[in-house]
């Protein structure tokens, strides 16, 4: 469940957000979580299928261009 939303959420945001700045990767994690609670997921489901929002957002970010990741 928390995968399937962190999946449709980045194919939703992701394209609309250009950036490797930290700082902005870190506010979209931090939209994400929002969104999923207000879905009634909780952080931890997402986490335990990712092991962090930030890093899964910024790995995609890296290979946006349909790049696998290392």
């Amino acid at each position: 469940r928390g995968i399937n939303f962190l999946d449709k959420w980045l194919a939703e945001h992701l394209p609309n957000a250009i950036t490797d700045d930290p700082v902005a990767v870190s506010d979209l994690a931090d939209e994400c979580i929002k969104a999923a609670l207000r879905e009634g997921i909780a952080p931890w489901e997402i986490d335990e299928e990712v092991g962090s929002v930030f890093e899964a957002i910024f790995e995609a970010m890296q290979h946006r261009d349909g790049s696998l990741a290392d």
